[in-house]
């Protein structure tokens, strides 16, 4: 489990610990290319892949080149094509399932003043309390609020496209495929949402008052002893 251990020390700089641990920026890291990656798979079916367009698309090149090519013979090359991207779309998320339970393990793991839940709390409690700067705390516990919504979205995300990825093995539970899948579509538009709003927030944050925030999440950050 040494991978997960919350190490804050900068080795360079021994009066000084790091705001984020190796472990939290490697998951945030990875986990970006991996989510970006799936929602690539997403808009190349939606798009590139599409099964009408895409068939007749062969259908014309095929005939160009002299074959003969029926319309279901065309429609299931382009169905096959649409498969493998899916395929990919799979793996991507056995990794982000993979993500997911590193993340929840490691919240065990963190320092006191690094676990999420921790942070939360503090934030709710300085908002209720403090008299001085309250839009700040405000802003801290909306923050925060933002972040448990997507945590609770990856959670769901997770399960029910694992459902969905074994549904041959779930065959009980096939009446409900098709509303588990409207779900599983629903939170990635969601997430995408979140990772907008999220790219808009550090921008704006680093033009205001709480420039480094993207050093901070690559470097670990410091913060004086």
């Amino acid at each position: 489990m040494a991978i997960i251990e919350p190490t804050r020390h900068d080795l360079q700089h021994s009066t000084k610990i790091k705001r984020y641990s190796f472990s939290l920026r490697l998951w945030h890291w990875v986990n970006l290319i991996v989510i970006s990656g799936s929602l690539a798979t997403v808009l190349i079916n939606a798009t590139i892949t599409d099964g009408h367009s895409t068939s007749a698309l062969m259908k014309d090149e095929l005939q160009k080149a002299g074959s003969t090519v029926t319309n279901e013979q065309a429609r299931a090359a382009a169905h096959a094509l649409s498969d493998s991207v899916w395929g990919i779309h799979i793996y991507f998320g056995y990794v982000l399932a993979g993500l997911l339970a590193f993340r929840l393990i490691l919240e065990f793991f963190q320092l006191a003043d690094q676990k999420f839940i921790r942070k939360i709390k503090s934030a709710y409690h300085r908002f209720n309390t403090v008299k001085k700067n309250r839009e700040v705390a405000r802003h801290e516990l909306t923050v925060k609020t933002i972040y448990a919504i997507f945590y609770a979205l990856l959670i769901i995300m997770v399960i029910t496209g694992l459902f969905l990825a074994f549904e041959d093995a779930l065959s009980a539970y096939k009446p409900i495929r098709h509303s588990v899948k409207e779900v599983h579509s629903f939170c990635m538009y969601l997430i995408l949402a979140f990772i907008l709003v999220h790219i808009v927030g550090v921008l704006l944050a680093e033009r205001k008052n709480e420039n480094g925030i993207v050093s901070d999440m690559i470097n670990g950050g410091a913060e004086h002893n």
